[in-house]
């Protein structure tokens, strides 16, 4: 398969990360949760996110490594240190990174298209859209933020966290603003473009499930009923 050809419905994303969302709070072994922990690296690595995939599977492994050879035999701060790493990167991650995938890949015009195909309510689909503008916008501001600091000698480094209150005019206090503004632009222009019509609307972009979104949902499924039947009584 060419990358170019690796393209999911916003669906299929939404319902894998609602999927994995279900599984990863629960202690399982890693036969069970291995199915839904490889689904966000798959499409990651397919998708142009190669570098991010690998950082991934790397820190996820680490963090199974730790639980399974490592913490039986720690004690004192280490064992404290390595059981927040290693439970918050294994359960945590995978949400995060397929979360990651699906704001990243995704349109919103193609995720407004889908969702009104789904018959979802326009409550529901105003606010989704504008969270999937407002997060990577969010990224911008904070990353110009930055750099703004960093030319007037005042970077987010070791040595400004030695003064917190500085930090905090400098830096929290121009995110915070820039994040209600940003918000708020957002809204606005959501409304402006007519989502709030009554009316049906027409779209440029076609969303429509592919026989790659139907594996990966059956896959999803799969995984989950092994980790239900797991549960229940299938140790």
């Amino acid at each position: 398969m060419e990358l170019g050809q690796f393209k999911l419905d916003p669906r299929t994303k939404i319902i894998i990360l609602v999927i994995i969302s279900f599984m990863v709070f629960n202690e399982a072994p890693i036969y069970v949760s291995g199915i839904l922990v490889l689904i966000p690296f798959i499409c990651l690595f397919f998708s142009n996110y190669k570098k991010a995939a690998v950082i991934y599977v790397v820190l996820y492994v680490a963090a199974k490594y730790i639980q399974i050879f490592l913490l039986p035999n720690s004690t004192g701060i280490i064992s404290i240190i390595l059981v927040t790493f290693s439970y918050t990167s294994s359960r945590m991650l995978p949400i995060l990174i397929m979360g990651y995938y699906t704001i990243a890949s995704t349109k919103v015009s193609e995720f407004i298209s889908a969702m009104e195909k789904s018959n979802v309510p326009k409550d529901i689909i105003i606010p989704l859209s504008v969270v999937f503008r407002y997060i990577p916008s969010i990224i911008e501001e904070i990353k110009s933020i930055t750099n703004a600091m960093k030319m007037r000698g005042f970077g987010l480094t070791v040595k400004s966290f030695k003064n917190p209150l500085k930090l905090i005019e400098f830096y929290m206090v121009p995110i915070l603003i820039s994040a209600v503004k940003t918000s708020d632009e957002l809204s606005a222009a959501s409304l402006t473009r007519g989502l709030s019509n009554p009316k049906k609307r027409t779209h440029l972009v076609d969303t429509e499930f592919s026989k790659l979104d139907y594996s990966l949902l059956l896959i999803s499924v799969i995984g989950f009923l092994i980790y239900v039947f797991y549960f229940i009584g299938g140790h």
